[in-house]
């Protein structure tokens, strides 16, 4: 089977500034990355002009994936709108493909009856938003049972109600996916995957949070390969996106050998 097509999201690496960071990813032969305004003191969030970060994935040779995220996006209302109309225009002027669309987590909202038409009227909401600027909208259900959309099914139809097709894809994250118990994989619709693993033998799947996520090695426990290989055989052929949130991968005073550690890993069985 052919090379996977590796991409970074700065999450792999959050105390880099983001030039280090576009360094890391052409030293590990990655093209692709993912840039984050949940950063403190880095771009986004920092106040970097949209051009500048532009013209440092240039630079390097890189193509910006998406912008990570815009949060609550299934709670509608003026806020969250104002909240897209900036992060829609930064990623279209520093030549981002996509956004990714992060769903309310605290609890709230997700009652049947509820979370269905809050998600169909965000996503009829954003969608001329997006599509005047030429950037994709990444929906990303989360797994955690306080989440308002776990279900990338739900997600799909919503998206088809709203004849979204051609302005919104699924993002499949490994992680997420094992804790929502879902065996559907949609690949058609797919168009980022989110790669982590949790190595934890004693940890309830119930209990798996972002801290627990660490690079992919043999000790993984959510069945990264089978995932990556049923949604390759069924016909997705986008990036894979190193998404580690534990600290002691944030830790690392140098993640490259790391990454390529997990990289050969995966690529040696896919």
């Amino acid at each position: 089977m052919t090379a996977l097509p590796f991409a970074l999201n700065h999450m792999a690496a959050p105390g880099l500034p983001a030039d280090a960071f576009f360094s890391l990813a052409r030293s590990l032969g990655i093209s692709l990355v993912e840039i984050r305004n949940d950063l403190t003191a880095n771009a986004i969030a920092d106040g970097t002009p949209p051009e500048e970060v532009k013209a440092l994935a240039e630079k390097h040779g890189l193509t910006i994936v998406s912008i990570n995220a815009l949060q609550r996006f299934n709670e509608w209302n003026e806020q969250r709108a104002a909240e897209a109309r900036e992060l829609i225009s930064y990623a279209r002027d520093c030549g981002a493909k996509a956004l990714v669309l992060v769903p309310v987590n605290d609890g709230s909202g997700k009652e049947d009856g509820v979370r269905q038409p809050n998600l169909r009227q965000a996503l009829g909401a954003l969608k001329p938003m997006l599509d005047a600027a030429g950037v994709t909208g990444l929906v990303e259900p989360l797994g955690f049972e306080v989440c308002s959309l776990r279900s990338k099914a739900e997600a799909a139809e919503a998206i088809r109600a709203v004849s979204g097709q051609s302005s919104f894809r699924l993002v499949h994250d490994t992680f997420h996916h094992h804790l929502a118990g879902e065996d559907q994989f949609f690949a058609d619709l797919t168009g980022l995957v989110h790669i982590s693993g949790v190595i934890d033998e004693n940890l309830a799947v119930s209990d798996m949070r972002d801290p627990h996520r660490v690079l992919v090695d043999a000790a993984d426990r959510l069945d990264n390969q089978g995932q990556i290989r049923r949604l390759r055989d069924e016909g997705y052929a986008g990036p894979f996106s190193f998404e580690p949130f534990a600290p002691s991968v944030h830790g690392l005073a140098d993640p490259a050998d790391a990454l390529r550690e997990s990289m050969d890993y995966l690529q040696s069985r896919s």
